[in-house]
């Protein structure tokens, strides 16, 4: 490791799974409200394909923003624990603004 241990990548890991778990949990919405709106007579029928559509990519967002975090913590791999920062800014964009400059300004702690 290049520089001193600073407080910054394990904040910035935390906020990442935080965030990628919270777009899980989003997808986990999408997925039962579009299963629950075919059984409803008068929902629209584009609805319920509209929230599956939205649910594939928000679950790619969440494992990558999760996987980032886990980089973070570990302090390894600043590319991928940068994309993880970037990609949890989509579930929570406090949370991922917050882990993007984190991971930005402690990029001489990882491997």
């Amino acid at each position: 490791m290049a520089g001193k241990k600073t407080w910054m990548p394990m904040a910035a890991g935390i906020l990442d799974i935080v965030a990628g778990s919270l777009g899980l949990i989003g997808v986990c919405g999408l997925t039962i409200g579009g299963g629950v709106m075919r059984m409803i007579p008068d929902v629209p029928r584009f609805l319920p394909p509209l929230f599956m559509g939205l649910a594939i990519p928000l679950a790619i967002v969440g494992i990558l923003a999760i996987v980032g975090g886990i980089y973070a913590l570990q302090r390894k791999n600043w590319g991928m624990a940068l994309a993880g920062s970037i990609a949890a800014f989509f579930p929570s964009w406090v949370l991922g603004i917050a882990a993007i400059v984190f991971t930005a300004l402690s990029k001489n702690e990882f491997e």
